[in-house]
């Protein structure tokens, strides 16, 4: 029986990845194109799994990073398509920003905020590169308003098959992050000595079996989550044919998505996980759910 390995893109994992400091650090001076030896500090500040709405499906468990003491990096990772992720990345690093001061103080108190979003969808279906930095600069002249914000962008989707001569770092991360096989993670790790760390890092995660039923609890979430919102469109297809509204199919699948969202967060904030895997296949019991959630 093969061995078997967490798949680093599953937040869960990637959290369990960068608690390792020489991990963290390799992929951190990556993304951010640092010198290795100028990250002299890199301290976990928090692992939350955070939603914006009650009723907003499985939440986002991002790592928050303090760098150098003068910078706030705030990672995620996002598998299900989601549109509105530039907003919603906007929104928190906003957040993030604001909260770093207090009544009293001034604006020198301001730290730099980096967003680093990993999404196993296509933002920008226009655009061929996997990897995007965005930062705030005059239309024209393209003169930096502000360093404090930043945004780095993985799109794995965009990844391509096979790697070339003239591969960088971000693409050997990018590739060990979107990575399943475990000669796959073999050859990455031969290639940095950095992600050599953190495929030996995600041996010793994989091999816990605390760790291990955490991941596989939070894996199935995720799934779960996203064979209801298939069903729900579904469903949502077939109403629009039955009445034939033209607008059916949206208007089905938004109303029956945002019952079953809400039903979902509220039982994975419940830890009643045997209750969201039943419900999803069970239809009476869904809606014997519903009663006892006044959804």
């Amino acid at each position: 029986m093969s061995e078997f390995l967490m798949k680093p893109k599953i937040d869960f994992a990637f959290k369990e990845i960068m608690m390792n400091e020489n991990a963290r650090i390799g992929f951190l001076s990556t993304m951010l194109k640092l010198n290795p030896e100028d990250i002299k500090s890199s301290q976990i500040l928090n692992t939350n799994l955070r939603k914006i709405h009650e009723d907003e499906k499985q939440g986002i468990l991002d790592v928050r990073i303090l760098l150098n003491n003068n910078t706030e990096i705030d990672i995620e990772i996002q598998l299900a398509a989601l549109s509105v992720w530039a907003d919603r990345s906007l929104f928190y690093i906003s957040k993030m920003y604001t909260k770093q001061i207090s009544s009293g103080q001034d604006y020198s108190v301001f730290k730099k905020c980096v967003n680093i979003s990993i999404l196993d969808f296509v933002l920008f279906p226009e655009e061929q590169e996997f990897y995007s930095c965005f930062h705030i600069r005059e239309d024209t002249r393209h003169i930096l308003y502000t360093d404090k914000m930043e945004f780095h962008l993985l799109e794995l989707p965009k990844l391509p098959k096979e790697l070339k001569k003239d591969k960088n770092n971000i693409l050997l991360w990018a590739k060990f992050i979107n990575a399943e096989r475990k000669e796959d993670f073999e050859m990455l790790a031969e290639k940095d000595p950095y992600i050599s760390t953190a495929y030996q890092q995600l041996q010793i995660i994989s091999q816990d079996k605390q760790k291990r039923l955490e991941y596989e609890t939070r894996e199935k979430a995720i799934r779960d989550y996203n064979q209801l919102l298939f069903e729900a469109e579904q469903r949502g297809i077939q109403l629009g044919k039955q009445e034939g509204i033209q607008l059916g199919k949206q208007e089905g699948m938004e109303l029956e998505a945002k019952r079953i969202n809400k039903l979902n967060a509220l039982l994975l904030q419940h830890k009643r996980y045997d209750d969201l895997e039943r419900s999803a296949n069970d239809r009476a019991f869904q809606h014997s759910l519903f009663s006892e959630y006044n959804i």
